[in-house]
């Protein structure tokens, strides 16, 4: 087995804790007897330093027995050699991944978490402790998510670590509402060039959130220049390469770092382990090459190597303590002792307990249920590498305290991370506060404890970072040119469509009956419009088509109590009861257009209309007929007085009602009107109106209805100047004149009202000519009738000269 290096410039001390780990876990395994009977395993470490170099060198070193690497050619005649724990790096563990693949020898990893090495293909033999970054980097956008923050910078490390995790990131915020506001790679070797790129980038951006996936010595010169250029106003994201570095606990990343969120792979716990550790001591331990170099750091003391009677001098004048061993660890309070959050070490722990259940599965193999070829069990003395992989792919166990260790197909563990909140005061960073974890086996698989982060500024409010203000319901987001996605303008829904949530991309359209809200934040029932009984227009229609049909009912009854008057006589009463009879009809008939338009109403009222009017107007031609036919039949030899006669006038009344009729037959045969709910008119409202079925019918009924009306006002305009004191020829004139001009007037009135105002205008149009008709025909006579009876004489009428008036019978 070989290790990474544990010096910087000084022995590192959370690597050396890896290391006991390491060697803990053996004695631990070589003390349980019925682990591994007859058979004990042991350890070599090999010093990787970091590079990939030195790992390659250390791998070969193992593969061949010799210093001098031979490949393919293994020269030392000892035990083989089970499995390779490392490296910790995972640009060190994809070469050394490589090779090994080649000859199939079991590689675990403690650290190395870049997504590619979960290729099989191309790393056949290699598994890890440490779960992928593939994990981490979904579970950070995850939380990116969970927060609200749509606008996110990222800083990445040029390495496969760096560079494959924050890509992953990006994919996944991309398939969410979130956006990237920058994206920058860190060199290993760091210029000035570049950093200032960085720093203007950061200061110029409007994101309040940074992502740094990186390790600790990649990301450390960055974070000393934008200490420097105190930029103390954004949240820190932390993958796992950097979350839990000691070089970021110093004074000067204190305000600048407070209230960051880390991922960190789970924390374990290793039963005995700190008392293990704090046993440790160099005489107990003489082939530990490390130890009395950790003993000088740790106490502060030198060990005496040649001239014991010369101290060692720290300085020029300073003599150093001298080491004596008997020194306690329990004194202490350093990160060799601290086992408070065993990541690293636990995953080292863990790597060395796959191998040796994967021996212990062998050594307890039975044949015919072997994982070889025909269930045979390999030789555990003597077995070879490709065998005992077979054993570790298919390990699972549960640990001293419960928990599971197994690898999926790709050779990765379950993915299970603590999210840390950085907490610091003014001076230091003084703790790191477990609020959350990602569990990818768990539902749900992110858990946060909101209240107990607090954030840059002792903040407890989760803060924004967006590129655009949120869109209120009612308001869609509009994207702004050469902008990203996240970067919107808010525009007002149009009328009928709506959104009822906030930062909606679209606004939808209402339900038929709907409409929008002036907010267009939600529908609302459009409101049902007809000429209604109960609103005012349509009382006073209604109230006066009743009191002109009441008019017109008494002056019926006051000239069928003076039928035999001269007054009524005169012009044919019988047309005279008809006419009154049927301007009755059309005040009554309006009221079929006032109130809910139903199948029935819809058929019949302008059928109805037309009729009666058509009844009306043939009265009245009739009426201007006979008057004409009787002045002219006073004429020497005239032909015409074989016309006067009853015959002629109802005959006029029945062709010319006749022809009207037909036509609202074949209407109402063919394309008969029906009741429609019209949404078109006004947008807020539904219209309920008849739909006339056929207009060419419709405009035919009133064409029709206006050449009768144009007949009957010529020719009673040429008999307006006969000679009698009855003769109703000028009445009849000026009625067609108000009648003709009340629908032309009617047709461009009709044509620009839409709804319930189109209804009232034709109803005000029946009132109005029908009223015209009765003002100027039968009022005079009703004056003379109720005003001036002395006028109602024979004798008065022969001495206006009236002689030769035909009278009816």
């Amino acid at each position: 087995m070989f290790y990474s290096c544990i010096y910087v410039n000084r022995l590192r001390f959370a690597l050396y804790q890896s290391v006991h780990a390491m060697v803990f876990a053996v004695d631990e395994i070589n003390k349980t007897p019925h682990f591994l009977p007859n058979a004990t395993i042991g350890f070599g470490i090999y010093d990787s330093c970091g590079l990939a170099t030195r790992a390659i060198q250390g791998t070969m070193q193992i593969l061949t027995g010799l210093k001098l690497q031979i490949p393919n050619y293994r020269c030392e005649k000892k035990k083989p050699i089970a499995a390779i724990v490392g490296d910790a790096a995972s640009r060190n563990s994809v070469p050394v991944a490589q090779l090994l693949g080649i000859h199939g020898l079991p590689q675990v990893s403690y650290g190395s978490t870049v997504a590619l090495l979960s290729n099989k293909k191309q790393f056949p033999s290699f598994l890890r402790t440490a779960p992928s970054d593939k994990f981490q980097s979904i579970g950070l956008a995850h939380l990116i998510i969970y927060f609200g923050w749509t606008w996110v910078g990222i800083l990445a490390e040029e390495s496969d670590y760096g560079q494959q995790g924050s890509q992953t990131i990006k994919e996944e915020l991309l398939k969410t509402a979130s956006c990237i506001a920058f994206f920058e790679s860190i060199p290993e070797i760091l210029n000035e060039k570049k950093s200032q790129r960085i720093i203007d980038i950061i200061k110029g951006s409007s994101a309040n959130v940074i992502l740094a996936f990186s390790n600790d010595d990649i990301l450390n010169p960055v974070m000393e220049v934008i200490a420097k250029h105190n930029i103390t106003n954004k949240i820190w994201l932390a993958s796992d390469g950097w979350c839990f570095s000691p070089i970021f606990s110093r004074n000067n990343f204190a305000k600048m770092l407070n209230g960051t969120i880390a991922f960190m792979s789970r924390k374990g716990e290793m039963p005995d382990f700190k008392e293990y550790l704090l046993n440790v001591n160099p005489f107990k331990s003489h082939n530990d090459i490390f130890l009395k170099e950790f003993w000088e750091e740790a106490f502060g003391c030198k060990w005496w190597y040649h001239n014991l009677s010369q101290p060692v001098k720290n300085t020029v004048n300073e003599v150093a303590q001298l080491c004596s061993g008997n020194e306690t660890l329990k004194e202490l309070n350093n990160s060799f002792t601290d086992v408070s959050s065993l990541t690293t070490p636990y995953n080292v722990y863990q790597a060395v307990y796959v191998a040796a259940h994967a021996l212990h599965d062998m050594s307890s193999c039975t044949t015919g249920y072997g994982l070889l070829e025909n269930g045979s069990c390999p030789d555990i003395y003597d077995f070879k590498p490709w065998q005992l992989l077979s054993y570790m792919k298919k390990v699972y166990f549960r640990n001293k305290v419960g928990d599971e260790i197994f690898f999926d197909l790709n050779g990765d563990p379950p993915a299970v991370y603590d999210i840390l909140n950085w907490q610091a005061n003014l001076n230091e960073l003084s703790k790191y506060v477990e609020v959350g974890r990602y569990d990818t086996s768990a539902t749900p698989d992110l858990v946060i404890r909101e209240h107990q982060i607090l954030w840059n500024g002792e903040h407890t409010q989760i803060p924004k970072s967006i590129c655009s203000e949120s869109c209120h319901p009612g308001y869609r987001k509009a994207n702004l040119p050469g902008q990203p996605r996240c970067c919107y303008t808010c525009v007002l829904c149009p009328e009928g469509e709506i959104t009822n949530q906030s930062d909606s991309n679209s606004c939808w359209m209402c339900p038929e009956d709907y409409w929008s809200s002036s907010a267009r934040n939600h529908c609302l029932p459009r409101t049902i419009e007809y000429l209604s009984l109960e609103e005012p227009i349509g009382i006073i229609l209604t109230s006066a088509s009743i009191i002109c049909a009441l008019i017109l009912g008494t002056v019926l009854t006051i000239f069928l109590r003076n039928r035999d008057t001269p007054i009524v006589k005169a012009n044919n009463r019988s047309i005279s009861y008809l006419l009154l009879v049927a301007l009755t009809m059309c005040f009554l008939s309006s009221l079929m257009f006032i109130g809910y338009p139903g199948e029935l109403t819809c058929l019949l009222r302008q059928a109805t209309f037309g009729i009666v009017f058509t009844l009306c107007v043939s009265c009245v031609l009739a009426k201007t007929v006979m008057v004409v036919i009787a002045f002219n039949a006073t004429k020497p030899n005239s032909s015409l007085k074989n016309w006067i006669r009853p015959a002629l006038p109802n005959s006029i009344i029945f062709l010319c009602t006749i022809v009207q009729i037909i036509l609202c037959i074949f209407w109402l045969t063919i394309s008969p009107p029906f009741p429609v709910r019209n949404r078109n008119v006004q947008y807020d409202k539904i219209i309920i109106e008849c739909n006339e079925g056929s207009g060419i019918a419709f405009w035919c009924l009133l064409g029709y209805l206006g050449l009768l009306a144009s007949i009957s006002f010529v020719v009673a305009f040429l008999a307006r100047k006969l000679p009698d004191s009855f003769n109703e020829a000028q009445f009849i004139t000026f009625s067609m004149l108000v009648f003709v001009s009340v629908w032309l007037s009617f047709i461009p009135a009709y044509l620009s009202t839409k709804g319930k105002y189109m209804v009232a205008v034709e109803i005000f149009a029946i009132l109005s000519s029908g009223a015209g008709l009765f003002s100027c025909i039968f009022l005079p006579k009703c004056y003379i009738i109720l005003l001036q009876p002395g006028m109602n004489t024979r004798e008065y009428l022969m001495g206006k000269g009236n002689v030769s008036l035909k009278q009816s019978k």
